[in-house]
């Protein structure tokens, strides 16, 4: 492979991320030239690191805790001097800065943010809520800027928009939209940067000042990610730190990016050094999210169209091209929990999903038994074990579960005693039905070259095992009053690796059809660790979790090998990361590419789920990414949905989404997938 690290495929803003940054600079009690200094400082810091968007905490030129000394003119004099200083040495640097100074004008003092770009002053725009209460003193300084739009400020001689109406955006970057609001606005009621996001911008900052106590950080955290979920945006949260006066409060330095809800980034706390917390904001994903959801718009329209109140103040940015990595935490296995701190909660909530979807099934069927084939493969055995606790959470014996083995042509002994093991184990009803002469004597019956004994293994020849199976289980669970779970995950639906109608993909309830194969292999790992049953069980269960995922339909080869559905279709690591980008943010084949580069390329780097074998942490270039996703998505969008619109019930499982054409994923049968290969060709650097 030939790599040209210049090619628009390596630029993150060719996908339409924005590097943004939260800053939090040296500062100096009313040191106001320090202060300049500082910001400076700080700002060729992140003009290095290839920052676009820079957020610094509230009045940090000024200093905040200047309590009556605001009010001095010599100190309001100086401020306006060291802006005239901060714009002059920005016409060099690429990030666009956004400093907190207090500014005069009509005769009252406001609280103002100032967004600073390749020296012009874009704009200031005023706090619109000071706080008055306990430590807080601000009305006594400054006037509340709430009311203030349409406006202009005089700024050293120059008349610049000014108010709570301004929308900063990049004209050569798609997204790339700033709103900004001050330290007490997002602990309003309605902070003003909700109606920011409703006007179009992508990305929300806060200048604070926010003194610390016991407790605040964790209540920092609280309002950044609600607000970035619930205005579906990023959000930039900047406080002071070391070096304001601690006369009657302390301050911890604070800073933290979020996006649509999750933790991007964060800085170091009660730092002495200067604090620059980093991360890469997906502006493209925000505004895919917002056009899935409805109610946004429905908010939007109810709240009177704010973007046709706004102002926007346009800019041309001038970012730096090329491979400029990635900051920013792309998750490997999008599907499998991720927080440490939590992870149980998460594997016995998603495992319950399951069990609580396939009991209400069972109770509303009034049957007798449940039915299910068990291969020993990854699928049956969750779909198994999901079963037995369907079983002890109703009061049921475990013989209610009827348990087949059904071993055919390529059936390893491995498997099928790994069946055996576990349907002894759980306690089921078992039993075993061997295939192979209904096998034999269909492809007879068919004319099929096995059926006269030439060793031809082709589609057929596995459909007509796949089929019999699903036959004989129907059959069964008709003979036993029951119904027939389906084992097949979401995984295989997606790429239509299932035999259709008459096979695996038919049952009577999908119990695994919102449940990726990664999970499926992480929750079963979870159950044998966390003893959800007895010894004997979760040593059948790490025996299962550690074979070659296969259908056995193939006899082993003469070496003995058996057949891989990886050698076949990729790594379902691979594709389960592919599978969520695509149906759940609708991105583009050449992103989805860009970042499985990036979350893949270095088994070193980056974070692997809690617990994850080290034998397995696999890394792949980007020659093998694109191979594999051009497959996936010729299998996803051009062959695999008529199984899907036939699929059966079964839970949602995932945030991420599910495949049901009821619910997350409704697409025509009969589309194709030339858009997207093309798009994924296209957007590719040269790979040799």
């Amino acid at each position: 492979m030939t790599e040209t690290r210049d090619h628009p495929f390596y630029s993150l803003h060719s996908h339409g991320l924005v590097r943004v940054a939260a800053s939090t600079p040296k500062v100096r009690t009313a040191d106001v030239a320090f202060n300049c200094q500082a910001i400076l400082d700080e700002a060729r810091r992140a003009h290095d690191a290839h920052v676009d968007l820079l957020i610094y905490p509230e009045l940090c030129l000024s200093s905040y805790a200047l309590d009556d000394l605001h009010m001095q003119l010599a100190l309001l004099d100086a401020v306006e001097v060291r802006v005239a200083e901060v714009v002059a040495a920005s016409v060099d640097l690429v990030p666009v800065l956004v400093i907190g100074a207090p500014l005069r004008h009509n005769g009252r003092i406001y609280n103002c943010a100032l967004a600073i770009h390749r020296g012009r002053l874009l704009g200031v725009v005023p706090k619109s809520y000071l706080p008055n209460y306990r430590e807080f003193y601000e009305k006594r300084w400054f006037a509340n800027g709430r009311q203030i739009a349409g406006l202009e400020i005089a700024v050293n001689g120059e008349s610049v928009p000014f108010g709570t109406d301004l929308i900063f955006a990049a004209d050569n970057l798609p997204g790339f939209k700033l709103a900004i609001e001050i330290c007490e606005d997002f602990w309003a009621p309605i902070p003003p940067s909700t109606y920011a996001a409703m006007a179009g911008a992508t990305i929300l900052a806060n200048l604070s000042a926010s003194n610390i106590v016991i407790g605040k950080s964790d209540e920092r955290h609280m309002l950044c990610r609600s607000q970035s979920a619930r205005a579906v945006s990023a959000y930039i949260y900047s406080a002071t730190g070391h070096g304001e006066s601690t006369t009657d409060m302390a301050w911890d330095g604070q800073g933290m990016i979020y996006e649509l809800g999750d933790l991007m980034g964060e800085s170091e706390r009660f730092s002495l050094e200067p604090e620059l917390c980093i991360a890469d904001i997906d502006c493209e994903r925000i505004l895919a999210d917002r056009m899935r959801m409805q109610t946004w718009n429905d908010a939007c329209e109810a709240e009177g169209r704010p973007e046709d109140i706004y102002r926007t103040v346009l800019f041309e940015h001038q970012p730096a091209g090329g491979d400029l990595d990635l900051i920013r935490p792309v998750r490997r296995f999008p599907f499998v929990p991720n927080r440490i701190e939590s992870l149980d909660a998460d594997c016995f909530e998603a495992f319950n999903i399951q069990v609580d979807g396939l009991m209400r099934r069972f109770q509303s069927t009034r049957g007798d038994s449940m039915v299910i084939g068990v291969s020993g493969g990854l699928d049956s055995t969750h779909a198994l074990i999901v079963a037995a606790k369907v079983c002890d959470r109703l009061g049921l014996p475990r013989t209610t579960i009827r348990g087949y083995t059904m071993p055919g042509f390529g059936t390893s002994e491995g498997t099928k005693t790994n069946a055996w093991k576990l349907m002894n184990a759980l306690g089921i009803t078992a039993e075993e039905i061997d295939i192979k002469p209904a096998a034999q004597e269909m492809l007879a019956a068919i004319g099929h070259p096995f059926g006269r004994g030439e060793p031809v293994y082709d589609v057929t020849f596995e459909n007509v095992q796949a089929g019999l199976r699903t036959d004989y289980l129907f059959r069964l669970a008709g003979h036993h009053n029951g119904f027939v779970i389906g084992t097949g995950d979401m995984s295989e639906l997606a790429l239509g690796w299932c035999t259709y109608g008459v096979g695996d993909q038919m049952s009577h309830y999908g119990v695994n059809s919102g449940v990726p194969k990664t999970l499926i292999q992480y929750l079963i790992r979870w159950a044998a660790r966390t003893n959800q049953f007895d010894p004997a069980t979760d040593a059948v269960l790490d025996a299962i979790v550690g074979q070659e995922i296969s259908p056995e339909l193939i006899p082993a080869g003469e070496d003995g090998e058996m057949q891989s559905t990886e050698d076949k279709i990729g790594p379902y690591e691979l594709n389960d990361f592919f599978m969520h980008h695509i149906i759940r943010f609708g991105q583009r084949p050449s992103k989805v590419a860009f970042l499985a580069w990036h979350a893949w390329r270095d088994a070193q780097s980056g974070r692997w789920p809690a617990e994850f074998p080290e034998h397995l942490k696999n890394a792949y270039d980007l020659a093998t990414i694109a191979r594999w996703l051009e497959s996936f998505c010729k299998r996803f969008f051009g062959f695999a949905q008529f199984k899907r619109s036939a699929m059966p019930n079964g839970p949602k499982v995932s945030a991420g989404g599910a495949l049901s054409p009821r619910g997350d994923w409704r697409a025509p049968s009969d589309a194709v997938a030339d858009v997207w290969v093309e798009e994924l060709r296209a957007g590719l650097p040269p790979l040799g």
